[in-house]
């Protein structure tokens, strides 16, 4: 069997980083031989390892190409694009889905624990008061229960917290109830104390946090959002903040980043900008899960993770 060429579509200052983890775990899977570059002619490619921001556009000339394994795990940038024939992968790893419930249930965590309270209370007072209740009586809700939404909600489960769930489809996860549809999207909110966003970006999620949603939310309840910055309207929230119905909110990812520096974000006291930092690629973890899916190809087998055209995600 000939060697695959694998082209590795990212930008430049990315090659240096994961060429040495995706030579390994190709060796690991038996692709030792595997011809791996940055530049190759079209028609002798057979697999693309792509990150939307590397510049290419146009996939008709890769007239071989079993497929596209994207680097990233959101794809709304590439999903909408025609040339893309071959089937196309998003990425799903342990990296990935590890960062992401490490971030929500750390911040989770510290909103429960009433820890900024605290920090921001070291005035002399003695606030005796301030008890947290136990996990089993603190309310979370997590829309989206893809791979990392699915692993963040069980995470927090496990640690004892009453959690709800929220997907466009029925899911059934153990320890969760679970919640689908648009009257089960109110039902998910009513339920929420503490609420995480993890919902792919797509045109039925865009906005899904908005005035009417935020209402639905019990008052005081706290946001995070890991997810995508489209997912919320920022003015209906910075309005929740201020009404007082929302007391807190945690945005890592947003419609432009990076978020500039005028934005009332930043200033606002209720408010905590992270830099899209909640879930980040990492190449040994993210090779692996490539290497698979090109073994998976060459054997024959149905790759992993592919996406669903017409859902976007």
């Amino acid at each position: 069997m000939p060697a695959p060429v694998i082209l590795f579509a990212a930008k430049s200052e990315k090659w240096a980083e994961y060429e040495p983890a995706l030579r390994k775990a190709l060796g690991k899977v038996g692709l030792d031989h595997a011809v791996l570059v940055t530049e190759a002619e079209p028609a002798e490619v057979d697999y693309i390892i792509y990150a939307p921001n590397s510049g290419l556009q146009d996939f008709s000339p890769f007239t071989r190409a079993k497929a596209v394994l994207s680097l990233w795990a959101g794809v709304e940038d590439i999903v909408g694009n025609e040339t893309i024939t071959m089937p196309l992968a998003r990425m799903v790893d342990y990296g990935l889905t590890q960062g992401m419930l490490e971030f929500v249930t750390g911040h989770v965590l510290r909103y429960h624990l009433m820890m900024d309270d605290f920090i921001a209370g070291q005035d002399g007072l003695w606030r005796a008061d301030l008890v947290p209740p136990l996990a089993r009586d603190r309310k979370v809700t997590v829309l989206g229960l893809g791979v990392l939404g699915a692993a963040s909600a069980q995470s927090l489960a496990r640690i004892g917290f009453d959690v709800a769930g929220w997907s466009r489809s029925a899911k059934s996860l153990e320890g969760i109830t679970c919640y689908h549809g648009e009257d089960g999207l109110l039902e998910a909110l009513r339920h929420a104390e503490i609420l995480v966003t993890l919902l792919p970006d797509t045109a039925a999620t865009r906005g899904v946090i908005n005035q009417t949603t935020l209402a639905a939310l019990p008052k005081g309840a706290k946001i995070i959002n890991p997810g995508r910055g489209s997912l919320i309207e920022d003015t209906a929230l910075l309005a929740a903040l201020d009404q007082g119905h929302i007391a807190a909110a945690t945005l890592d990812v947003f419609t432009v980043e990076p978020l500039p520096s005028t934005h009332p974000y930043w200033a606002h006291p209720n408010v905590t900008v992270t830099p899209h930092i909640a879930s980040a690629t990492r190449a040994e973890t993210a090779s692996e899960t490539i290497a698979e899916n090109i073994r998976r190809g060459e054997a024959g087998l149905p790759f992993l993770h592919l996406v669903d055209r017409q859902a976007g995600y």
